[in-house]
């Protein structure tokens, strides 16, 4: 595996192709505008069609707990595009505080079935694409709340164990895969100030971004398998 300050990032995404669930709005509607600065075509997924994407972005309706959204959406780059570089999958809920014995059990199940389920099944779906050529990325926006190594506590139990296990969809992904040429990695964006973060977070969304998109960026040999914060691996 390369030294960190080795890691060769592509300066342009032209003529790649990327999905980023949850695209309109947050973190996940700042990936999709920079991957279109970059020069990638990006599908914006939403569970609206009323919802906007950002400009030059194709949006398409995509709800990650609907099995037949993510078979018509990858379906429909497959016919259109040919071809998928990026997958972000970015798309969550989160409520805070109450733990297992009161969090309601349809918070729970919301939860899992946003946040490990919907990204799971759009894996499912989106891999093959994904390793038709060297180089496909997947980026799973997980969270330090589920690291196994971070405390567990504090509440939001169905949050925690969301991203615990979107994390594990991470290290599958890298030890089925990588020798195809995916680099699949999660990344904890930090306390971003978003509709889930709220007012009171302590960063920007453009910084909650940076390196969700960094990882975008990485050319067909760089490590995978890897969990980030601010472009430093840290512990699952």
């Amino acid at each position: 595996m390369p030294d960190i300050d080795e890691v060769e990032l592509l300066e342009s995404l032209d003529g790649q192709v990327a999905l980023v669930t949850g695209a309109n709005r947050g973190i996940g509607a700042e990936i999709a505008r920079r991957l279109v600065d970059l020069g990638a075509t990006v599908y914006a997924g939403s569970r609206s069609r009323e919802n906007e994407t950002p400009e030059g972005s194709e949006r398409v309706l995509l709800d990650v707990t609907q099995e037949g959204d993510v078979e018509a959406v990858v379906d429909g780059i497959h016919e259109e595009a040919g071809r998928l570089d990026v997958l972000v999958n970015n798309a969550g809920v989160g409520e805070f505080g109450e733990d297992i014995v009161a969090e309601p059990t349809s918070r729970i199940d919301r939860t899992l079935a946003v946040n490990l389920r919907g990204p799971t099944i759009v894996c499912k779906h989106a891999v093959p694409l994904l390793i038709q050529r060297e180089g496909g990325r997947v980026v799973n926006v997980s969270s330090g709340m589920g690291a196994l190594g971070e405390g567990m506590s504090g509440g939001s139990p169905a949050y925690r164990i969301s991203k615990t296990g979107l994390n594990g969809l991470t290290a599958y992904l890298h030890g089925e895969y990588r020798d195809r040429g995916l680099m699949a990695n999660s990344v904890c964006p930090g306390w971003v100030r978003t509709g889930m973060g709220g007012e009171g977070a302590n960063r920007s969304v453009e910084a909650g971004a940076e390196t969700p998109v960094w990882l975008s960026r990485f050319a067909p040999g760089s490590p995978g398998g890897e969990f980030w914060r601010e472009k430093e691996r840290i512990d699952w």
